[in-house]
């Protein structure tokens, strides 16, 4: 009995283990690109309610300056912020405090 409740690897658990990892993986690239694409969305909403006063056919060079500079800044606070978080995450990690 104590050999059924050893937790040496055979090979099925060990090619569930590898289907678990490959399933992982892409449940970790489809959010990543959910939030790449709300965070697109947010920026264009943010940042066209911001700059775009009087919709028209084209954009004046006071809208597409608005614009440039307003999504700039939004990239910059997302990428402070991502940086920010990643690197708490990996000091409570290092330090055994994981969040779940």
């Amino acid at each position: 009995m104590s050999d059924f409740l050893k937790s040496s690897p055979t090979p099925s658990s060990a090619g569930a283990d590898a289907r678990k990892q490959e399933v992982m993986a892409q449940v970790k690239q489809e959010l990543a690109l959910a939030n790449a694409q709300e965070l697109m969305n947010k920026m264009n909403e943010k940042c066209f309610g911001k700059c775009i006063t009087k919709p028209s056919s084209s954009l004046s060079s006071s809208e597409e300056t608005c614009l440039t500079r307003c999504m700039d800044r939004y990239m910059e606070a997302f990428d402070l912020i991502s940086r920010t978080y990643t690197s708490r995450v990996s000091r409570q990690r290092a330090d055994g405090d994981v969040l779940n």
